[in-house]
């Protein structure tokens, strides 16, 4: 979350004539994550989050609104979209698409406990079980076409070794066959700054806006990838046992997604790598940005490779 589109207070409360939220008291800009543009919407009683869409179209938006919608209905810890007294939740602000939802208590952590892990693993399997039942489907947005696409882009800018790495990897991936992994709605972004915790207990998970419908394992390793790791890319292994256990006492792995563990580990760690650079070699205007660092994924791709060597 970051703020690449500036309002000001008045512009929200035009906006929010049509919410029966009560007066808007003040406005913050949020500066951590890089993709939209977010701002915490305060009034006396409640406080939203506000999302400016940066690179979604209208029309691809309501499988967010939908899903998020599917979850909170489910008992799945995560925000409701909020939606003005003719029954919409999506908008446009500025040219662009918006939208409000509930703000979870809580704040993210950086230094989880193995508890925590624990908590967030099975939330992700209640999610993974309550994504089934929801109908609609939306694509990766961050898919094959899109890893090509970024592969042309960056490799000019890496050095030799880097470049070596990250041809080898790709040459891997693309002899791997996922087919046959159970497949269903996915968080797609299930990082530490996208879970809050209110004390020791998880508040909800945030930011669903790279959620789509992709192996289900593949968001694990996607989130153990973040959750369980130290400072150097290795895993913690008391916290990744205990995130592997409590997320498979919900939904256990079948066969094929245990013998695609590490190479699904080797995927999402490419997947951040790559998104990682892109973002740092060509970075997006804004007043509140925030680019994270690409070599923290290169090690974790690294220990991820050796791990299978």
């Amino acid at each position: 979350m970051s703020v690449f589109t500036t309002l000001n207070l008045e512009e929200v409360r035009v906006w929010l004539r049509d919410f029966a939220i009560g007066e808007i008291i003040d406005l913050r800009g949020i500066a951590a994550g890089i993709t939209n543009t977010n701002y915490f919407v305060i009034t006396a009683q409640q406080k939203y989050v506000l999302t400016i869409f940066e690179h979604n179209k209208l029309e691809e938006l309501p499988y967010f609104v939908d899903l998020m919608t599917h979850l909170a209905k489910h008992g799945v810890p995560c925000p409701t979209p909020i939606a003005d007294k003719n029954g919409l939740a999506l908008h446009v602000l500025k040219g662009k698409p918006a939208l409000m939802v509930s703000c979870l208590k809580g704040a993210d952590t950086e230094k989880p406990s193995v508890a925590q892990c624990a908590q967030v693993a099975s939330s992700l399997a209640q999610l993974h079980i309550a994504g089934q039942s929801f109908a609609k489907k939306s694509h990766n947005q961050r898919d094959q076409d899109w890893r090509d696409a970024t592969v042309d882009q960056v490799m000019i800018k890496l050095s030799t070794d880097e470049q070596t790495l990250l041809k080898a990897e790709l040459a891997f991936q693309d002899k791997l066959d996922l087919s046959k992994l159970p497949h269903g709605v996915v968080h797609g972004d299930l990082f530490r700054d996208n879970v809050l915790f209110d004390g020791e207990k998880l508040g909800g998970f945030i930011d669903f806006y790279y959620a789509c419908d992709d192996s289900l394992a593949y968001d694990v390793a996607i989130a153990v990838n973040d959750w369980c790791v130290q400072d150097d890319g290795r895993f913690d292994d008391e916290k990744l046992n205990a995130f592997l256990s409590a997320y498979q006492v919900v939904r256990p792995f079948t066969a094929n997604e245990n013998a695609s563990w590490q190479a699904l580990l080797r995927s999402a760690a490419l997947r951040f790598w790559l998104s990682r650079m892109f973002d740092f070699y060509y970075p997006a205007e804004g007043e509140l940005t925030h680019a994270k660092d690409p070599n923290h994924f290169k090690r974790i791709l690294q220990h991820r490779i050796a791990q299978e060597n």
